[in-house]
């Protein structure tokens, strides 16, 4: 194995932000290849398919990097989406894709293993895949070429990826890379003989997902059958969960860039999962259920990455960061610590970037205040729609006194601005429910100018994207000019309006998503046309072009109304209908019903379970461990505190980038400009 610095050095000099590249942080771990003899360990090319700043901070790649290094028998590197200007210089020169830790070769290690954490990235695979130098489709691949596999969030549904990568993991990966290390390493000491063997191999580990092992049937435009290709290949593939948080401590030695990146502060994961069930939330059901990191953990892992990386904000990290049983406790331990490095309690950040409304109380906007010697981090609520009837309808059960309370206690804990993320598209939408979003931002302007002359609202609108794996997968998604339609009508409603302003999300970007997200192998054509026509980088806005892909759809003979804006009926295979998160498919059927005629439920945390079949799944109790019930909203009830007053618990992936609002990806561009505050 060779590092190709000396020919990577000199096309740095030529490309904007050369520090993407060289890798040298503060934590890496040095690779040793030599493990076992004759290069017999696994070595993983850990990929983010986004740019270096996008990816570093990412904490899935981060864990499966220490626990990859830590085995006897694999060793892990990184690299990231190499920007415009270095990958015109790496093809003009005969460079092909390296790892950013030792500059190796792609082509030197076994498995080029991608974190997808939204699917306006798949093209940037391509392009990976293409300057790692191994064959594009996964068919004309040989024993000797690298094994593309891809997991996370956005490869819930790798259908449309199928052509282009080996395998796809669904769930948590801490436990699952090994068992495919294992796998790997035994088909190496045989001589590396059948691909096609290995790949049989590999469906047969529980959250493998291997799509050449499976013969998708249409009649027409419809799929009627997924079926495997071998008898011992399954059926169905289910996802893979950790069960105990607290036996994962990753990452023990998180990466501290020498550049800046987004996110730059120390991130501590709290909990995984969330049984609030919000409909529009594909995070919130893929993730279930409900695992609690030990709060003394918590306290540790802050305590020595804060001594270990310099860092003076910390992030408690989460779906719903303030229903961690213990939330306030160890905010205000953390606060209270003697044995934080150089006293720095007195100069913390404290960021709790998933926060509910009903779930934000004084006392905690007086301890997070409280933090930093008096810094104001942003606030960012998430109400979602304009409405209780909408929200209602989406499962986000907040009042307008729960937002109204919030956005008081805050303004009058000492904030002068905040955000309120909201969605339009969302099923059953009328314009009442959408002018609703601006009535809501001037009222919380009113309630700030009570306490200061500077108090700011910015609304950020997104266009809803239905999700595989939630209860609105069957509704079709409004057009691009109906949400647009729907953003004007916000732009009007607060154009004149003294400190409230409007940021939204391109509604032809929101299309795109919708095709890749919910598309079937055929979408495979659809995404290597709009790569070919140069179609990288499509969550960045001045890169993307909508018109490629309809003209890619075109092209292939393909429909938007048929893949986007159509609704699906009870009965359709829906293309994924054979990759499960552990939820019953008649249990999402059922709350889609109840979503269209305007019921909500309770979080399952607090009330009988609803048998959405995770709990059972991976047997395990519906109950949690902590007896304190949430601050806000969603109280226990008498009879679950007749039950012995137990919270229920549930499972998350490791593999996922937290983002501002969950429920949508963001854009590199605006995670990039986003405030480092508390999301609620």
């Amino acid at each position: 194995m060779s590092s190709l610095w000396t020919r990577v050095e000199p096309l740095l000099a030529r490309v904007q932000k050369p520090a993407r590249y060289i890798g040298c942080e503060d934590g890496v771990t040095t690779p040793r290849h030599d493990k076992l003899p004759g290069g017999g360990a696994v070595a993983w090319l850990l990929a983010y398919p986004d740019t270096y700043e996008i990816g570093l901070p990412n904490q899935g790649l981060q864990i499966l990097y220490e626990i990859l290094n830590e085995r006897d028998d694999a060793v892990a590197e990184r690299t990231y989406a190499p920007w415009l200007d270095l990958t015109e210089q790496l093809r003009s020169n005969g460079v092909p894709l390296f790892s950013v830790d030792t500059h190796r070769p792609a082509s030197d290690f076994d498995i080029l293993a991608f974190n997808l954490s939204s699917e306006l990235v798949y093209t940037n695979v391509l392009e990976m895949i293409d300057l790692a130098g191994i064959p594009l489709h996964t068919t004309e691949r040989g024993p000797d070429d690298l094994l593309v596999i891809v997991g996370g969030h956005a490869a819930f549904n790798p259908e449309p990826l199928a052509d282009f990568i080996d395998a796809a993991v669904l769930g948590e990966g801490e436990e699952v890379v090994s068992d495919i290390t294992a796998v790997v390493r035994d088909w190496k000491r045989d001589g590396r003989t059948s691909r096609d063997g290995l790949l049989r191999e590999l469906s047969k580990i529980p959250g493998v997902y291997v799509p050449s092992m499976y013969e998708v049937v249409y009649d027409g435009d419809r799929i009627v059958e997924v079926r495997p290709r071998f008898a011992d290949v399954p059926a169905t593939v289910d996802k893979r969960t950790v069960a105990d948080l607290g036996e994962w401590p990753y990452p023990r030695q998180q990466l501290v860039p020498l550049t800046e990146v987004v996110h730059d502060r120390l991130s501590v994961e709290v909990f995984r999962g969330c049984t609030r069930g919000c409909r529009f939330c594909q995070a919130g059901m893929i993730t279930r259920p409900v695992r609690e990191r030990p709060a003394e953990q918590v306290r540790t892992m802050i305590r020595d990455g804060l001594r270990r990386t310099g860092y003076d904000e910390v992030s408690l990290t989460s779906l719903s960061t303030a229903d961690f049983s213990d939330i306030e406790p160890v905010v205000k331990g953390i606060l209270a610590d003697a044995q934080l490095p150089g006293g720095c309690a007195d100069t913390l950040t404290i960021s709790l970037p998933s926060l509910r409304v009903d779930a934000f109380t004084v006392g905690l906007a007086g301890e997070v205040n409280g933090a930093g010697g008096g810094r104001r981090s942003g606030l960012t609520f998430a109400p979602e729609a304009g409405s209780w009837r909408l929200r209602q309808v989406i499962n986000k059960l907040i009042l307008e006194e729960d937002l109204y309370g919030a956005v008081d206690s805050a303004f009058q804990q000492g904030w002068t601005r905040m955000k309120l993320y909201f969605l339009t598209g969302l099923p059953t939408e009328t314009d009442d429910d959408t002018l609703g979003i601006a009535e809501l931002a001037k009222n919380c302007v009113a309630i700030g100018k009570r306490y200061t002359n500077r108090a700011s609202v910015t609304v950020s609108l997104g266009g809803y994207v239905p999700k595989p794996h939630t209860p609105f997968q069957w509704f079709g998604q409004n057009t691009r000019a109906e949400l647009q339609r729907k953003i004007d009508l916000v732009r009007t409603a607060t154009r004149k309006v003294p400190g409230v302003q409007l940021k939204w999300h391109d509604p032809a970007a929101s299309i795109a998503e919708g095709l890749a997200s919910r598309g079937d192998r055929r979408i495979g054509r659809v995404i290597e046309r709009v790569w070919r026509d140069g179609g990288v980088f499509q969550e960045w806005g001045e890169h993307f072009s909508l018109d490629r892909w309809e003209r890619a759809m075109a092209l292939e003979g393909l429909s938007l109304d048929w893949y986007v804006y159509r609704h699906r009926d009870e009965h359709e295979i829906l293309p994924w209908d054979h990759l499960t998160a552990g939820l019953h498919k008649d249990f999402l059927w059922g709350d889609w019903q109840d979503a269209l005629a305007g019921s909500g439920i309770e979080d399952c945390r607090w009330t009988p379970c609803y048998d959405c079949g995770v709990c059972t799944g991976f047997g395990i109790e519906h109950v949690v461990a902590s007896p304190i019930a949430p601050a806000g909203g969603s109280q226990g009830t008498g009879q679950d505190l007749a039950r012995g007053g137990e919270v229920p618990v549930t499972l998350l992936p490791a593999r996922r980038q937290l983002v501002d609002s969950p429920n949508q990806s963001v854009s590199p561009a605006a995670a990039a400009s986003a405030e480092s505050g508390v999301t609620v």
